[in-house]
Order: structure tokens, then sequence, then C-alpha cells
């Protein structure tokens, strides 16, 4: 049984991922507990995981952290949503019509490498510090990034998938939507999930800039007062937010992608 565990590009069974997945979270919490109590680091800079549980709950009764939650939500996927409205049809343009790629990708590649931390005294001077601005922070962090995987993904369906449906009669239109949509639609949806982990990264950047509510706003607001244990947890609640999000996507791609999970 454990030898099968450790073989070169073996399959597992869901269950055992399941219980691998858990046994690695409880690793982790084990080796965090066991270096704060220790006493190695000052618990106002590592704090045990049974007092970030405490400042959780507290965040929730004493500081309506459910509020801040939905807030950031609302900001991450309505950035995201927008991103994907675009990056969608631009990235398969790209692929399909080689002068909207030749004139595009130097640009989108020049952008992508830009730090979006840098641009935000730019964005804050573009769009003030109201919603826009965050917005156009999480924009900035996905939508480049996503037209080109957009556009990958598309360039990777098999030349002879179009050239049969030309062969057939079939108009650019129909090709489209009917063989290259289709065929790049699995790894589109899993791009999707791994770019809206990025728009989650770059959520501290956007709520500190004049925010009053958020995820971002309330860690970046206690630690001036060096909170860490409500620092911890607003982080963690960030990544319990993701952790969802990504198994959701997974599980979506399996029930509509079966054959490619057997």
């Amino acid at each position: 049984m454990l030898k099968s565990l450790f073989l070169f590009r073996h399959a597992l069974s869901r269950k055992t991922e399941i219980t691998l997945g858990i046994f690695g979270f409880i690793l982790f919490l084990t080796i965090w507990h066991i270096t704060a109590s220790s006493g190695v680091i000052r618990p106002e800079f590592l704090p045990t995981p049974f007092a970030v549980a405490q400042a959780f709950v507290r965040l929730f009764t004493e500081r309506d952290f459910a509020s801040d939650i939905i807030v950031s939500v609302g900001r991450v996927w309505f950035a995201f949503l927008l991103s994907v409205v675009v990056a969608v049809p631009l990235g398969l343009m790209m692929s399909t019509y080689r002068i909207v790629g030749a004139i595009l990708e130097p640009f989108v590649d020049f952008v992508r490498y830009l730090p979006v931390p840098a641009l935000v005294p730019l964005l804050v001077i573009w769009f003030g510090v109201g919603e826009t601005s965050k917005i156009a922070v999480l924009w900035m962090g996905t939508f480049f990034q996503l037209i080109l995987l957009i556009a990958d993904d598309t360039k990777r369906v098999p030349v002879e998938y179009i050239e049969s449906g030309h062969t057939l009669g079939a108009s650019n239109g129909q090709i489209m939507r009917h063989i290259i949509i289709p065929a790049a639609l699995p790894n589109m949806i899993d791009n999707l999930r791994i770019t809206l982990g990025w728009c989650w990264t770059y959520l501290i950047i956007a709520e500190i800039v004049a925010a009053n509510s958020g995820i971002g706003h309330m860690i970046w607001s206690l630690r001036r007062f060096v909170k860490t244990p409500e620092v911890m947890a607003g982080i963690i609640a960030i990544g319990i937010i993701g952790l969802l999000t990504d198994q959701a996507f997974r599980f979506a791609h399996a029930r509509l992608f079966s054959y490619q999970h057997r």
C-alpha cells in the first residue's frame, strides 16, 4: 500500500488524495504549534494556532468580519469577471488571426512583466481612491496573464481539427464555435481557476489604497497595533476562501469534462 504511493506518475484514488491533503494540513499545524510553543519565536511574531483560532472568532464577533469578506469577494469576482469578458475574446482572436496576435502580443508581454504594486500610484492618480482604483489593481494583476493563457490554449487545438472543419465546408465562425472553443475549453477553465488565484494575491495591495472595508483593509489596519493573531486569521481567511473556490472549479471541471479524469 505505502509503496504504491511513491510509484512514478501513479494515479491515486480520490479518497487517498483527500486523506493525504488533510494529513498535510495536520502536519503543518503541528510544526507551527511546536515552533510557536517552544519560545524560539516571540508570540508577537508567531502566535500559536489556538491563538489565531481565537482571534478568528473575535473578528466575527467584534469586528463584523463577515462584511469585510463579502466586500472583498465582491471586488475580486467583479475584477476577475471583467478580465474574463475582455481577455477571452481577445485571446481567441490573437491565436486565430495572427495579425491581431502580432499587434497585441508584444504589448501584453511588456505590461505583464510590470510589477502591479508599482502601478498603484498611477492608478490612484487616474481613477482616484474609490472602488475603481481597487478594481483596476485586481484587473491589472489578472487580465494580462489570462489573455496569453487563453491564446496559448487556443493555439494548442490540433490543426487537423480545423482542416477537417474547412474540408466539411464550415465557415470561420462555425469552426470557432464548434471546434476551437470546445477543444480549448477544458484548458481554458483550468486557467481561469489559476488566474482567479492570482487575483486574490493582489487583494491586500488593492485594499490598502484608502479603503475602509475588506479583508485587506482589516489586515493592514490591525498590523499597526501588532495584532499578529488577527492579521494571521485574516490571511488564513483568504486562504480558506481560495481553497473552497479552487475545489469548486476542480469539481466543475471534473463534471463538465469527465473524459479527462478517467
